[in-house]
């Protein structure tokens, strides 16, 4: 083994706990040459990485993009491929790669098994994404010595997010709070009216700067939240890159959202987190990293991921309620955080 490449073509959160999976390899052959591909939009979370010597980026394009992308991959000429996304286009991919080992998961016991020389069945205790992803290793008889997610910021990058944050007039006395009120699925998201709620108690309790966050599509959301709360959070959504939102994330003093990539990278650069958990499982999804708070009701519904509720508006996510995630915020702010500078998941 001296050239692999690792697949993962799902979302930002996904690719931030495969990290642990890129270290792993190169702790054990440092000699190794590691490519990972991921989706656009995603790239940034692994710039930096030093476990990683190329980053190969997937565009949806023409016919055209995609015969120079398998013409790329055989060039390459990777000895190892290690598909971790589970999906048929990555088992392609891995395929056409022409790389004589081919480890991939098959879970949905579908066509795409073929594909692989090694299809891995991961033991019935492992539970996390992070530990499921170090089963694809032990066929290479590879273990890992870290199960935490990486994620690298330059000084560059802290210096972008320190100048964000006197755009934004944050005052450096002041611990600040990150409400994320976005989810890429609806019923993942907590009721805007309780982020202003928990942003109002923040603000009057602890005297913190609560900023929120979020993506483009995010942002008249948190309009919408600031006109709701009695305080004056400040909009963050639309302004920060992935690597700024992560260095000024560092900076903070808590966290408070859903299952998100966000969630991922606040606990990664070792923030305390008040993760509210719905539909999906943090026993599989969790974040590690920093201290974490997690706030899941289990209830009989919460894997079903159904456009629609059939509980009607009483969904997993509204049976959290402000109270619940006011006291897992106040033992948060009572912890003394970790300093990520002399921690291994940041440099």
């Amino acid at each position: 083994m001296k050239n692999v490449l690792v697949i993962k073509l799902r979302y930002i959160g996904d690719v931030l706990l495969a990290t642990p999976t890129i270290r792993a390899i190169k702790a054990a052959r440092s000699d190794v040459r590691v490519t990972m591909m991921v989706n656009r939009g995603t790239e940034d979370v692994l710039f930096g990485n030093p476990n990683l010597d190329e980053v190969m980026v997937l565009d949806k394009g023409s016919l055209a993009a995609q015969s120079r992308l398998i013409a790329g991959l055989r060039s390459r000429q990777f000895d190892t491929v290690i598909d971790l996304t589970d999906g048929d286009r990555s088992a392609f991919l891995t395929r056409v790669s022409g790389a004589p080992v081919r480890i991939g998961f098959n879970d949905e016991h579908r066509w795409r098994g073929r594909y692989y020389t090694e299809v891995v069945q991961p033991a019935s205790n492992v539970r996390h994404r992070i530990d499921r992803d170090l089963e694809s290793l032990k066929p290479l008889r590879i273990q890992a010595d870290s199960r935490d997610p990486q994620l690298w910021l330059t000084p560059e990058e802290k210096h972008g997010a320190d100048r964000l944050l006197d755009q934004l007039g944050v005052q450096r006395s002041q611990s600040i709070v990150i409400l994320q009120p976005g989810a890429r699925y609806w019923f993942k998201a907590w009721p805007p009216e309780r982020f202003a709620e928990l942003a109002g108690h923040l603000i009057s309790q602890y005297g913190c700067q609560v900023l929120i966050g979020g993506s483009d599509q995010d942002v008249d959301l948190a309009q919408e939240i600031r006109r709701m709360a009695k305080s004056e959070p400040i909009i963050m959504a639309g302004r920060t890159t992935i690597k700024q939102f992560a260095a000024i994330a560092k900076r903070s003093a808590l966290f408070v959202g859903s299952d998100s990539g966000a969630m991922h990278i606040a606990s990664a650069v070792g923030t305390p987190v008040v993760a509210l958990f719905g539909p999906s499982n943090p026993r599989e999804w969790g974040p590690r990293g920093g201290p974490v708070e997690l706030l899941y009701k289990e209830i009989d519904c919460r894997s079903c991921f159904h456009p629609t509720c059939t509980r009607g508006e009483e969904n997993c996510m509204k049976l959290i309620t402000v109270q619940e995630v006011c006291a897992a915020a106040e033992r948060l702010l009572l912890v003394e955080k970790p300093d990520p500078v002399a921690s291994t998941r940041d440099k």
